[in-house]
Order: structure tokens, then C-alpha cells, then sequence
């Protein structure tokens, strides 16, 4: 079937967005391929697109659980089979997934990085028709990237197995040196890169160093009044800032990590249909969400990088109309950066220590606990060895680097169902045990496809439909399992840690080089990008942004607060950039009075010069003192 007829079919879409139908068109000649497209640019359609068109099964690597399992249920939701392998799963899961991949009743396989390591799967596909080798997040990969994750260099192992399949690799934040790290990293065949501009043209980004944050986050949420996003660095101050909006009289929810899965799904649902305009949230909210009406995102505390700013910032305006992208800062959040970046890499000793209270956490002796999967608790295992439990997440992230942890962040996974026995046994079964009867009715009336594969289902929701109780639901379920005619698998509510490999001796373990110094310097960089960028007064925010991303040719784009207060002060770029020349220099020598700066400047008209150097003075680029000296105000420079 034609490419333009499926997309119409399956998402009702009358034409693809912009490199699109490029990208297909690459992968269906069988070229590997790099697409890098904006986030909201649509990269799934790349490849769920051709995988429907081409004849196999499109095995999709990704390392969000929570993205895998929405992309699952959205392609079910379109009559089109799919299924995901991932940690937390039961191993009757498992086996039926890559059962039902092999003998091709699947179009797609959504797997974790960490399952590319296992022996059995790799086993299992080489007897699978694999026809595209989709890689999402493909940053992940490259060790320069802002979330490398060694898990991802396993991709380059498996190429040998699926021979015949191209490479899709997908990303929305690539610097030019992860460009090409990725297509080595996944050994292209030859380079092929297909972009779209980073360049968000409705997009207007804003920075605004307050001491009142809350008074300006008011401002903006009143001004713009439609659907928006804040993002807060921890769970704590998510509460706070909701709480802050809605005693100022804003629709308001919160959003982090560590609430229970069907509260986050709610109030997430509520933003959703707009019964809250604001969400307030950690960097746990985002992926996988395409809210096109979405009029401003405000940072209201510093990102960690430009490459996360950039993504979380392009959740605003998916529908093409003007929205506001603005970053709220303080020189506190300035001195903060460099104990944040202690947080993130704690000294090694503190790894070793986390690394050693686990083990004892879960009393896994040492050479053994290979694979063994355990509930976990983060704050419980903190408050027990008496660590801070912002280091020791950290610290396990490190651990989970260097491939000796696998972390789970789900907290919740509904209950399932699947029948073992066909429809004949289990008639033959009602007839032989009648007292069983009308509960399989029940079952057979409620849920489809349960003789195939797992289907969740409601226990709370069954006992209505039966006149009884939950308990009494979760008992038959489980008689059921024990006679042998079905798998039941209760829902799950905590987080799950798996140990990938053996306990090991803390005294032997070493953190590479890779994943601890270079990984910490690279962090580092990205750190200074974020802070000379909220501290450019004088570069238009766009062109900061896209220059990061290679794009170095890009215009003014006239809407983000440095273009509009340059364009108060009647100096056009090239005057202004003429002035910028001729007095920065001089004032980062020494301090120089006005018409020191007029002479210095002398070429240029002097109400032009003075209307710059004023810009620079309201901007914080320049400081005044009781003398009327004016100097060049030093950048925030981070040290290791």
C-alpha cells in the first residue's frame, strides 16, 4: 500500500510534515538513516509508517518505558499489532511477545536498550523477520550526548543478526559532533543525515533574571491565559508552585516521578481536556505528550543543559501558533549549578558506598543476584543507611552506566490475563466444572483477544459486574492459575531494580573514565552553554539556540526578548554589532566614562553609540558606578 495511503488510514493525516516522507522514502530503499526532527516534529511516523508498508516486523530500541508502553497502546488503538519487552515485565509476557514476533503476528517490537544484552533474545532474533532496526532517542548512544547510556552501544551488536534491516535513528537534540557520533557509533553503512530546521518560527523564547519569580510566573500564566507548562527542578517546589498558582486563582496541578501511577495519569488527563490550564512538573512530564494547543512553557528553575531546555521548551506552540517559551532565573540558581553538578556525580567512594548498602539491602551475596529483579524504594533504602537520597539516586544512575543496576521507573503496571488452554479445553472444562462457568463467562464477556495475548484488565470493575467483591475476584483469578488454564498477573505499585549482573566486591569495582571524568566534564560544558545563554544579552535567544545545533547561518527571529528591546533602541543589527566591537573591548580593558566610549566609538553617530550603551546597561551587560564609570560585567563562569 502506498505510503500517503497508510498515513491517511491509520492517522487520518492528509500529508506528512516537513523530511517526513524523505526519511521514508530513505528507510524503504534501505539506507540507514538519521533523521533529526524538532520535538513535536513527528519522528514515530518515520517509522511506523514504513514498517506497516514494509513486509517483517520493525523492532523499535528505546529506553523510556512509559514512552514504549503509550506507543503500544496508540498503535493498538489503531488496529495495528504491537507489543514491548521491557524490565518489570512477567516472563509469561515475555515469552508470548517474542513468540508472537517470531511466527509474525506482530508489526512491531518496542524493546529496552538492557534487552539487546540477553543471550536468549538475541537467540530469538535471528529467527525473526526483522525489516527496520529503529533507533529512538538515538543520542543516547553517543558519549557527548546529554543522556548517554551505555545500554545503547549493544544496537551496533545486533546489526549482524538483522542483516538486511536498515538503521532509523531518531533524535531531536544532536549537537554536530553527536551527529556523527551516532552514525559511527551504529556503523552506518555510509553517512546519511536527514534534518529539518531546529528553528521553531512561532516559537518566542524569553529570559528574565527576578528575584520575584512568582509575581512574573502570574504575570505570564494571566497575560497568555491559554494551556501551559512549568517546570521546576525537584518534587518539592512542584507542590509549592501549584499551590502558589492556585491560591492566586489558576487551574493548577502538579506532576512528578514519585506520584502513584493513576494520579499522574489523571491530572495529566485533566490538563489534557484543559480542566487545568497549568501542570507544574519535574522533567518526569513530557515524552510522548502531543498537546498541540500548549501557549507557553516557563523554566522556573535553570535546566541542566540546552539540549534538555530546547526539547522541554518545544512542548509549546505544536500547533504552529505563536507561543512563549521563558526561563525564569536568580543569581542564586547561578551559584546552584555547581552544587547540582556535585549532586549529579558524587565522589566515587560515595558510589562504592551506595553500591555496597544495596547488596545489603536486598542480601544478595556477593557472585550472586545476576538478574534477580526487586521492588525499590528510594526513599526507604535513603533513610535506612542514612544517605541523601539525591546523591544515592545519582550515585545508582552511575551504577546503572557502568551495567551493573537496570532501573525501573515505573511505579505502577495493571493486572493481566491470558488464557493458556484454547477454546475446546476451556468448554470442555465449564462442562466438567460448572461452578466455574459463570465467572469464565464473565471473563470471555469482558475482554477480547485473551486466548492470544494479554489483556489488562480491572479487577475492582469485574467485582461490580459479578455483585461481589475485589478479594473474591483476585481468589478465583488465582485458582484458575493454579489449575493451569490461564496466567494472571497481579498489578504491580513500586519501582523495580534489576541487578544486571552478579554482586561484585565494592573493593574491585572502578567507575570508567568514560562514565564518571568525561561524562562529568562533558556535563560541565553543557552546564556553562545553559549559563551563557541566560546571561546573553545581546544575541538573539534563536540564534544561540540553533547555532548549538550546528545551524550557524540562522537570522534574527525578531520576537524573543533581545530582538525586541534591540529593536526599541532604532539601531539596526549590523550598527549594533559595528558599536559591540569597537566598546566591548575597551570596557573589559578598564572602566571608561560616556564620552570615552563616544570617542572610542567616534565613526558612528553618537546618539546610536549612547543608545547602545544604555541597551547594554538595562541588559546587565554593563555596570555603572557612583563615578558614571561603565564596564564590562563578567560572565558566570563554572570551575571544576
Amino acid at each position: 500500500m502506498e505510503i500517503r495511503n497508510i498515513l491517511v488510514k491509520y492517522w487520518g493525516y492528509p500529508s506528512f510534515r516537513p523530511m517526513q516522507e524523505d526519511i521514508i522514502r530513505s528507510v524503504m530503499e534501505g539506507k540507514d538513516t538519521l533523521a533529526l526532527l524538532p520535538t513535536g516534529g513527528g519522528k514515530s511516523i518515520c517509522y511506523q509508517v514504513p514498517g506497516l508498508v514494509m513486509e517483517g516486523l520493525c523492532l523499535v530500541v528505546t529506553p523510556l518505558i512509559a514512552l514504549m508502553k503509550d506507543q503500544v497502546e496508540n498503535l493498538k488503538n489503531r488496529g495495528i499489532k504491537a507489543a514491548a519487552i521491557h524490565s518489570g515485565m512477567h516472563k509469561r509476557e515475555i515469552e508470548t511477545a517474542i513468540s508472537n514476533s517470531i511466527f509474525g503476528k506482530l508489526k512491531f517490537l518496542y524493546v529496552s536498550p538492557e534487552r539487546l544484552q540477553s543471550s536468549s533474545f538475541r537467540d530469538n532474533l535471528q529467527r525473526m523477520n526483522i525489516n527496520i532496526l529503529a533507533v529512538d532517542e538515538a543520542h543516547c548512544i553517543s558519549q557527548w550526548g546529554y543522556d548517554f547510556r551505555p545500554s545503547y552501544l549493544n544496537i551496533a551488536d545486533i546489526r549482524a543478526m538483522v542483516k538486511n534491516a536498515p538503521v532509523l535513528a531518531l533524535t531531536a537534540t544532536a549537537t554536530p559532533a553527536v551527529i556523527d557520533d551516532i552514525q559511527e557509533k551504529l556503523k552506518f553503512t555510509e553517512k546519511n543525515v536527514i534534518r529539518d530546521s531546529f528553528e521553531r518560527k512561532n516559537l518566542s523564547y524569553s529570559v528574565f533574571r527576578e528575584e520575584d519569580k512568582g509575581r512574573r510566573l502570574l504575570k505570564i500564566v494571566n497575560n497568555v491565559k491559554d494551556s501551559g507548562i512549568v517546570y521546576v527542578r525537584n518534587r518539592r517546589k512542584c507542590r509549592e508552585v501549584s499551590e502558589f498558582l492556585s491560591k492566586n486563582n489558576i487551574r493548577s496541578t502538579y506532576y512528578h516521578a514519585g506520584l502513584e501511577q493513576r494520579i499522574r495519569e489523571r491530572r495529566q488527563e485533566e490538563w489534557m481536556q484543559d480542566k487545568k490550564q497549568v501542570i507544574v512538573a519535574t522533567n518526569a512530564f513530557g515524552m510522548g505528550i502531543d498537546k498541540p494547543g500548549v501557549r507557553f512553557v516557563v523554566h522556573y528553575d535553570l535546566p541542566d543543559s540546552l539540549e534538555a531546555y530546547f526539547q522541554e521548551a518545544g512542548r509549546a506552540g505544536r500547533d504552529g501558533r505563536r507561543a512563549y517559551a521563558v526561563l525564569l532565573y536568580e543569581e542564586a540558581d547561578i551559584r546552584n549549578s555547581k552544587q547540582n553538578l556535585s549532586i549529579a556525580y558524587p565522589d566515587p567512594e560515595v558510589v562504592r558506598s551506595v553500591y555496597t548498602a544495596l547488596g545489603n539491602y536486598f542480601q544478595i551475596p556477593v557472585g550472586s543476584g545476576k538478574d534477580q529483579q526487586f521492588d525499590f524504594d528510594l526513599q526507604d533504602f535513603s533513610t535506612r543507611y542514612r544517605m541523601n537520597s539525591a546523591s544515592t539516586y545519582s550515585a545508582l544512575k552511575l551504577l546503572e552506566k557502568e551495567g551493573h543496576i537496570i532501573l525501573g521507573s515505573e511505579l505502577e503496571s495493571p493486572s493481566k490475563i491470558m488464557f493458556e488452554i484454547d477454546h475446546n479445553e476451556l468448554y470442555t472444562f465449564q462442562v466438567e466444572n460448572p461452578g466455574y462457568d459463570t465467572f469464565i463467562k464473565l471473563l470471555l464477556r469482558s475482554y477480547g483477544g485473551i486466548f492470544s495475548d494479554f489483556i489488562k484488565i480491572n479487577e475492582k470493575e469485574l467485582a461490580k459486574r459479578a455483585n461481589t467483591n475485589e478479594d473474591k475476584i483476585i481468589k478465583a483469578l488465582g485458582k484458575l492459575e493454579s489449575l493451569g488454564l490461564l496466567t494472571y498477573i497481579q498489578m504491580t505499585t513500586s519501582p523495580q531494580l534489576v541487578m544486571a549482573q552478579g554482586r561484585i566486591d565494592s573493593k574491585s569495582m572502578k567507575l570508567s573514565k568514560e562514565n564518571y571524568s568525561d561524562r562529568k566534564k562533558a556535563a560541565l560544558k553543557r552546564m556553562q552553554a545553559v549559563l551563557d545563554y541566560i546571561q546573553s544579552a545581546n544575541h538573539c535567544r534563536s540564534q544561540i539556540l540553533l547555532k548549538y545545533f550546528g545551524e550557524k547561518d540562522a537570522g534574527r527571529c525578531g520576537k524573543c526578548d533581545v530582538c525586541l528591546d534591540r529593536n526599541k533602541i532604532n539601531v539596526s543589527e549590523l550598527e549594533f554589532s559595528k558599536v559591540l566591537e569597537k566598546v566591548k573591548p575597551a570596557l573589559k580593558e578598564r572602566p571608561h566614562a560616556l564620552n570615552e566610549l563616544l570617542f572610542v566609538a567616534k565613526e558612528f553617530p553618537e546618539d546610536k553609540v549612547i543608545n547602545v550603551i544604555m541597551w547594554l546597561v538595562d541588559n546587565e551587560k554593563v555596570d555603572v558606578n557612583e563615578e558614571q564609570l561603565y564596564s564590562w560585567r563578567k560572565q558566570f563562569k563554572l570551575m571544576l
